[in-house]
């Protein structure tokens, strides 16, 4: 049983008002942009770039990347997913669970872009810093898409489509064009995220090895069931039980 640790207004746009941690998350990623336009080689410093952690041990680098954003569009648009996504989840876990889950997708989206920049895989230029709390954000999507798989949203305000299948789409494109990085857009970060906030939600590998052999014998029973008729029971939800 989950219960709302933050009760939103009954008449607020969106998700409702900005939750303690994650308002702290955009002060410091505010703090950070205007740090970095007054001073644009805070990035080389602060951005994750493979050679500086490999070469050089700068190993704050996998933890500060996700504060830094090359422009205005891009610190925005982040902040305004982590808000319509974010809030209710904070809500849901807490803040100290929320903040955990948060980094551990952040931390690991950078960890994926570090070993994708390794040889013999080299996707990614070792020399060319990644910056952005995308990696972050896309493990949120992932959460918010395994708690409410059937919310409708809006794609541009235009087009409904289910979370479930949208976030799918997102995993697919980053998939498909890991290690590309045309329109400075990381979409090795992003699979990070996706897969790192999956398998930290089921429980890591063997947790992710367990939902499978649950979702063939749950297939198994669906088969049977309408086969026969029968109603052999089962679990009542497939997406919440690994997610506490």
């Amino acid at each position: 049983m989950y219960r709302y640790r933050y009760a939103p207004s009954s008449y607020s746009f969106g998700p409702g008002g900005v939750s303690p941690a994650i308002k702290v998350i955009i002060w410091a990623n505010v703090v950070a942009f205007v740090m970095t336009t007054l001073a644009p080689d805070l990035v080389t410093f602060f951005g994750l770039t493979p050679v500086a952690v490999f070469e050089y041990f700068w190993l704050w680098q996998p933890l500060t990347y996700l504060f830094l954003h090359a422009d205005l569009f891009h610190i925005f648009f982040n902040m305004l997913v982590l808000w319509m996504f974010g809030v209710e989840l904070e809500r849901l876990w807490g803040s100290e669970r929320f903040l955990k889950y948060y980094f551990i997708t952040g931390l690991g989206a950078a960890v994926t872009t570090l070993v994708a920049a390794l040889p013999p895989i080299a996707l990614v230029h070792p020399g060319i810093p990644t910056i952005g709390a995308s990696g972050a954000i896309y493990g949120l999507l992932l959460a918010s898409a395994l708690y409410y798989p059937d919310r409708l949203i809006f794609v541009y305000f235009l087009f409904p489509i289910r979370l479930k299948y949208f976030v799918m789409i997102l995993g697919a494109i980053s998939f498909l064009f890991v290690g590309d990085t045309g329109g400075g857009i990381s979409h090795t970060s992003h699979l990070g995220g996706l897969v790192v906030g999956y398998l930290y939600l089921k429980g890591g590998i063997s947790g992710f090895i367990g939902e499978i052999k649950y979702q063939y014998i749950k297939w198994k029973m669906r088969r049977l069931r309408n086969r026969f008729g029968a109603h052999p029971g089962g679990r009542r939800d497939d997406w919440d039980r690994r997610i506490h």
